[in-house]
């Protein structure tokens, strides 16, 4: 189990809560995980936990704190979709890049300066590939990630790898959108894409009814076989 804990922002005038969980023994590496809309609800910190139970110094920073409190909301109940889709209009991506490279600092400051990676879910998908394309991130891993589309201008930028995993049935990123996505990346010397044929956004959440089991299981030993080899 991990613990909630402040971290200054960029500036360090201001602190944002995040989610900390450590290994039992000297951290090999960092792995920053971004939220869904959900915020960092159970799910989230089950995450965390399983990235230190495998060595790994593991951080979810609360992306919401400048909108919202202590974002906790679960995908299975309407009325709380309903709110994460809110504060997801109201949220502030390019502010939100800046708090998790706050993040990578302060992961890096735990670990000597070592490596540090982030794995990122739905909205958190999309932010992974925005801090690999504008951070100094080692490695960076999105799933589902929405909008990823209208982001292909920024791939000159990404020079540390990148794996994006695609649901091809997914109702927030469409088969245009997914087509777009290859055909900009498929050649990036940098960027890996795996599809999962029939499968529907949110197919590795940890908790609810969105979960596919051997997909989420495939994609998590391909997140971590990526790890292993980058953040070395």
């Amino acid at each position: 189990m991990g613990v909630l804990e402040l971290v200054k922002t960029g500036s360090g005038a201001e602190e944002f809560p995040c989610y900390v969980a450590e290994p039992s023994g000297e951290p090999q590496a960092a792995i920053i995980v971004i939220q869904e809309i959900f915020g960092v609800n159970p799910g989230i910190k089950a995450k965390c936990d399983q990235w230190a139970a495998a060595g790994y110094l593991a951080i979810a920073p609360d992306l919401f704190w400048r909108i919202h409190d202590n974002t906790d909301l679960d995908a299975d109940i309407p009325d709380q979709f309903q709110i994460a889709l809110d504060l997801m209009g109201k949220f502030d991506q390019d502010q939100g890049i800046k708090d998790i490279e706050a993040a990578v600092h302060y992961a890096r400051s735990r670990i000597n300066g070592g490596k540090v990676g982030s794995v990122g879910y739905c909205l958190g998908g999309r932010l992974a590939f925005m801090t690999a394309a504008r951070t100094d991130i080692n490695a960076s891993v999105g799933y589902y990630g929405v909008g990823i589309d209208g982001l292909l201008d920024e791939k000159n930028a990404i020079t540390k790898n990148v794996m994006l995993h695609i649901p091809t049935a997914d109702g927030f990123v469409p088969a245009d959108a997914q087509a777009a996505m290859h055909a900009g990346l498929d050649d990036h010397p940098k960027v890996t894409l795996h599809d999962y044929d029939g499968l529907d956004h949110g197919f590795a959440a940890e908790f609810g009814v969105r979960r596919d089991e051997a997909a989420a299981n495939l994609a998590d030993r391909r997140t971590t076989e990526f790890f292993k080899e980058h953040l070395a």
